[in-house]
């Protein structure tokens, strides 16, 4: 090789800006993007100006959504002008491109081979197989003690707020040895905590039949119990989100009873009032419902149950409204989340009722806020002089009070009752320092409405 000559191997390699969008479901899209261009590679940049090409993975759920994903496609374009647009709101790609004609490609969601090509239009990979090396369990997002489990794409549900199975089709699982083999290289990786999630968990394998597959040398179906009993088995945290309330979950309850699942359930039950339920397409027994979850906590007296709402749905009346929030009284959820509904286009709920004005939304969210905030209170009081299990995710710089200088180090984490960034924390203290990740139990000295407060009395 002459002097001042260099192969691609030498040469810098190719930088990569990543903006990502949206729910688990989408982080977990942009890991798997980012783990096969750093297999090829490429090198992530922390800003757009010292990138050779910007990727931004959409939403294109809510309009706001869509609204927050334009506006940091213009923000890349702007700061680099290579941009390369992915995810949801790529299944509609005109609306990109009537704003943003200049990107370099667009592509729907899950389509991996796609975006990777784009990049490698947009700037040839550099790769050198002897020095660049993968971890096993990919490149990850979330913080290194936790991670999330996608388990199936799509959905077969049909709810008329919903554009999701249009952006991303019908439901398609993973085999069961797929998902367990994926959870097992992050369990050797250091993860603590395994979030699973879908678009509806407890449909997890109806697409496949439910046909088997092998995992350490014996047959594991693609069912949700069987998928649960085998990830149960690898001694970690494993915390299931979106999950339906249908009649088999009440199997998957009986394991949190025994230990091996986190005793914790996502549940989507959006509203309560039968009118509001049928019009949305979903479920409307209301006392089955009810009737349910006092089931699963008869089966696991334990058991945290989060769910999410919608108010101000078309045609949504006052009385539906005091119907759910009489509803909330009955379930005495334990963590709660509220949405003002948004009618997204292509939603065939802007077709089914007159709008109710964004007055009333907002009057209906803030009351039903507060009506759920002294709900949630009560529960967490509950815990007061218990003992809890907690995972530490974050360190206070602070060590002691003005009132309290003997009581050491400060902690941020969650019990198992709380999923990282959509529940409440547990605020911790320690007389030896914690580290990221590890397990305490922490004695619950005081609660608000969202938070506990305590002291490690064991690891």
């Amino acid at each position: 090789m002459k002097a001042g000559e260099f192969t691609a191997a030498h040469a810098a390699a190719p930088k990569v800006s990543f903006v990502s969008l949206g729910c688990p479901k989408a982080l977990v899209d942009s890991e798997r993007i980012i783990t096969r261009l750093r297999a090829e590679g490429y090198e992530l940049s922390r800003d757009h100006g010292g990138a050779d090409v910007v990727l931004v993975n959409t939403c294109g759920f809510l309009d706001s959504a869509q609204a927050e994903s334009l506006a940091a496609i213009g923000k890349a374009l702007k700061e680099n002008g290579k941009v390369i647009v992915t995810g949801c709101m790529g299944a509609e790609p005109e609306k990109i491109t009537a704003s943003y004609p200049g990107v370099l490609a667009v592509t729907g969601p899950h389509q991996y081979e796609s975006v990777v090509a784009a990049v490698h239009r947009a700037v040839a990979p550099r790769h050198d197989p002897f020095l660049d090396l993968l971890p096993p369990e990919g490149i990850k997002l979330t913080p290194r003690h936790y991670a999330y489990l996608k388990i199936s794409e799509g959905c077969n549900n049909r709810c008329t707020f919903c554009i999701i199975p249009r952006l991303r089709g019908n439901l398609v699982s993973r085999p069961a040895a797929d998902v367990l083999r994926e959870a097992e290289r992050l369990v050797a990786a250091g993860v603590k905590e395994i979030l699973v999630i879908s678009q509806d968990t407890s449909a997890y394998g109806s697409d496949l039949k439910y046909a088997p597959s092998d995992w350490k040398g014996r047959k594991v179906r693609a069912r949700f119990l069987d998928l649960a009993q085998g990830l149960s088995e690898l001694g970690v945290w494993i915390r299931l989100h979106y999950v339906y309330p249908y009649p088999h979950v009440d199997e998957v309850v009986g394991l949190m009873k025994q230990g091996n699942l986190l005793p914790y359930l996502d549940v989507p039950f959006q509203h309560a009032a039968p009118s509001v339920l049928r019009n949305m397409k979903r479920p409307a027994a209301r006392e089955k419902t009810l009737q349910r979850i006092a089931r699963w906590r008869e089966i696991c007296p334990e058991l945290t149950i989060r769910s999410t709402f919608i108010v101000g749905f078309p045609g949504e009346s006052e009385a539906d409204f005091e119907l759910l929030l009489d509803w909330l009284d009955a379930a005495e959820l334990d963590r709660v989340g509220c949405f003002r509904y948004e009618p997204v286009k292509g939603a065939h709920a802007n077709d089914l009722a007159p709008p109710v004005p964004d007055e009333v939304k907002g009057e209906r969210w803030h009351r039903f806020m507060g009506h759920q905030q002294a709900i949630s209170a009560r529960r967490l009081k509950r815990k007061i002089g218990s003992r809890q299990q907690v995972i530490i995710d974050e360190l206070s710089p602070r060590t002691g009070t003005a009132t309290a200088p003997d009581r050491g180090f400060f902690a941020k984490g969650r019990s198992r009752g709380d999923a990282p960034e959509i529940d409440g924390t547990v605020t911790v203290a320690s007389r030896r320092p914690l580290r990221v990740g590890e397990i305490a139990t922490v004695r619950i000295e005081r609660a608000d409405q969202y938070d506990l407060h305590g002291t490690v009395v064991g690891f």
